[in-house]
């Protein structure tokens, strides 16, 4: 290896004096919208001795036993690792809502009915002990939109809860029927949804029945079977021109969108050629921009998420963690060190939920 002459006998250069240090980077504020809790109110099956039964839990979401150990203490805890996580990551304001598949697994009309009520008043007691750092989703039975009107009404305008939170498609009695939001029947909620100018967030849950994933549990939940159940439940309201009867409503879903920035082109372009009777006033992509907003929760890309803010922008993308099944550091350390702008990361983490919830 040759030397140049001029270095021989050189100091090495040394770096700039730090005249002040500088501070650590203070957590940017952010917003959480999609956190679980539980309640013996919310699930639809109890064990013998009146708890939630988690080897039912377990199998539903194709989970194991030892994830559900560490996760269930803290989907009963509001005072303590809850705050604290908040506290650790940033978190200004955390909006809670039941675990699926809650009232939406109550197959009978009347144990849904009253299940919602009795969730909606345990969440309240919550946070009325924390009322500036948690807010609620309603909880709502799909069996009747009369109801569902009536407890949408009660949440936001006696309880104070930002909007309602459905847990994937209602079960009813007879196994091979279930009730999506696009149902006539829904109708009232609707129109209740919008007078109350209130958002709708729609959480997943494994398919109904399930073949496709029979011997393979591992599939059927959030390792993959959320995304197409309920991109395909908010692709039903797109299709089935709720949007167009209902313009001014806005709905939510999570995971990055549940692939839906990344199939929009596709669908759309696929839509074009479909020779069905369905035909609705705007693009897919249009919808998004007016309709529909996604959260970051369980999805902690940098690639999905550029691709989500090419598809839909910015001003409709929310942080979200989905607490406790994900911790808040991961989440709080990946938006913070993202490569988007400083802009989009302000919108993301906290001025979108602001504008969504109607936070002063």
């Amino acid at each position: 290896m040759s030397m140049n002459v001029h270095d021989v006998g050189r100091a090495p250069v040394q770096d700039l004096p730090v005249l002040a240090p500088l501070p650590p980077d203070p957590r940017i504020p952010k917003i959480e919208i999609e956190a679980a809790f539980t309640a013996k109110c919310a699930v639809a099956v109890l064990d013998e001795n009146g708890e939630p039964d988690w080897s039912w839990f377990i199998t539903e979401n194709g989970l194991n036993r030892q994830f559900i150990e560490a996760v269930s203490p803290r989907l009963a805890d509001f005072d303590e690792t809850r705050l604290q996580s908040m506290d650790q990551t940033g978190v200004v304001y955390c909006v809670n809502a039941p675990a699926d598949p809650a009232i939406q697994a109550m197959k009978d009309p009347r144990q849904a009915r009253d299940g919602a009520t009795l969730t909606n008043d345990y969440l309240a007691e919550q946070i009325a002990r924390h009322p500036d750092r948690l807010g609620g989703f309603a909880s709502v039975s799909l069996h009747d939109g009369k109801e569902a009107a009536r407890e949408l009404e009660r949440c936001i305008t006696k309880l104070g809860f930002k909007g309602v939170l459905v847990n994937g498609f209602q079960q009813t009695q007879d196994p091979n029927k279930i009730i999506y939001l696009d149902e006539e029947i829904l109708t009232p909620f609707w129109e209740a949804l919008t007078a109350l100018d209130v958002p709708l967030y729609i959480h997943p849950r494994v398919s109904h029945q399930r073949l496709m994933y029979e011997g393979h549990a591992e599939l059927q939940g959030a390792t993959w079977g959320f995304a197409p159940e309920t991109a395909t439940h908010l692709l039903r309201l797109v299709y089935a021109g709720l949007f167009d009867r209902f313009p001014t409503a806005q709905v939510a879903i999570g995971h990055m969108g549940e692939t839906l920035p990344y199939m929009a082109w596709r669908i759309e372009h696929c839509y074009q050629y479909n020779p069905a009777d369905k035909k609705v006033n705007l693009r897919l992509q249009e919808y998004m921009a007016r309709n529909i907003w996604i959260t970051t929760s369980g999805n902690f890309c940098t690639a999905a998420l550029q691709c989500a803010i090419a598809t839909i922008g910015a001003d409709r993308i929310m942080y979200s963690v989905d607490y406790p099944f994900e911790n808040m550091s991961w989440a709080a350390d990946w938006i913070e060190t993202a490569a988007i702008s400083e802009v989009d990361r302000q919108k993301i983490c906290h001025d979108n939920a602001r504008r969504f919830l109607k936070l002063k």
